[in-house]
């Protein structure tokens, strides 16, 4: 059984938490730096990105979870969390800076823009429901990163390595494949 921390300050918490529990993980909700222990993998929810930075400054979790990040800890980041794992943030400072992207925040609109659409992920599936809201996208990629889903010609899925990143919300919707991708790959 994977142990997989959940970051549990800010967000989608509940909605990553119950997904793992359906594929058989232990779910641990970080919110000190003694969850940290014994990690299989940790999640990065979505939610937002400014008042997570400031609350894991507050709990004293940023430079502990950078650690893990840079000792090979796979980390999954969804839309917020991802742009905590960025490397480089447009017009901004990074978080973790552990994923090598560049990711601008609210690529598609405000949160009264927000839409769902179904997406062919080849290495995942087809017809993947992705939920976005005021999601961010990635910019620009290093050379060992994989480009794994865009739409309308930006990149919204990568991995680099142990680091997956998702400028949408799988965990909202009623389909598993994007965590269990996530989950899988842990060696």
């Amino acid at each position: 059984m994977k142990r997989i921390g959940v970051l549990a300050l800010q967000g989608a918490i509940r909605e990553h938490v119950k997904m793992l529990e359906a594929l058989n993980c232990e779910v641990i909700q970080v919110k000190h730096k003694k969850d940290l222990i014994n990690l299989d993998g940790l999640v990065l929810p979505g939610g937002e990105s400014t008042t997570m930075r400031k609350l894991l400054d507050r709990f004293d979790l940023l430079e502990p979870i950078r650690e893990l990040a840079l000792q090979g800890l796979p980390m999954f980041g969804t839309c917020a969390g991802l742009i905590l794992l960025a490397s480089h943030l447009v017009n901004d400072e990074a978080h973790l800076a552990v994923m090598d992207v560049v990711v601008a925040r609210n690529s598609f609109g405000r949160q009264v823009d927000s839409f769902e659409i179904q997406l062919d992920i080849p290495k995942i599936g087809t017809d993947i429901p992705a939920v976005f809201i005021r999601a961010p996208h990635i910019k620009a990629v290093g050379k060992n990163v994989e480009i794994l889903a865009e739409y309308e010609g930006k990149v919204i899925l990568a991995r680099d390595g142990h680091l997956l990143g998702c400028a949408f919300h799988p965990e909202l919707t009623g389909d598993s494949r994007i965590l269990e991708y996530f989950v899988s790959s842990m060696v």
